[in-house]
């Protein structure tokens, strides 16, 4: 792990997420804590890697989410070579 985020606002802010209960209590907390643009880049980089699970081609994937080959290629890097949260958090959701 990336030791230059583990900071005592980072874990502040995991700990307030933590305490969300539902959909209706992310919405708002996300809102008011991201951009518009922030908020739906994250969600983009989420739908990028579902798909990339999925074995989607990078053409696919840009086509159906509007992500760049930069964007598509660092999410894949992630998956390869990252902290496996990605694939924690979809066998969680049970999309493995």
């Amino acid at each position: 792990m990336n030791e230059k985020i583990h900071t005592e606002e980072v874990s502040h802010l995991f700990e307030a997420i933590l305490t969300l209960k539902d959909s209706d209590e992310c919405y708002k907390f996300f809102e008011d804590l991201c951009t518009i643009n922030e908020l739906l880049s994250l969600s983009q980089r989420f739908e990028v890697a579902s798909m990339l699970r999925k074995k989607k081609t990078y053409l696919e994937i840009a086509e159906k989410t509007g992500a760049s080959t930069a964007t598509i290629s660092r999410v894949n890097r992630s998956l390869n070579y990252g902290n496996d949260g990605y694939d924690m958090v979809f066998q969680r959701m049970g999309d493995d």
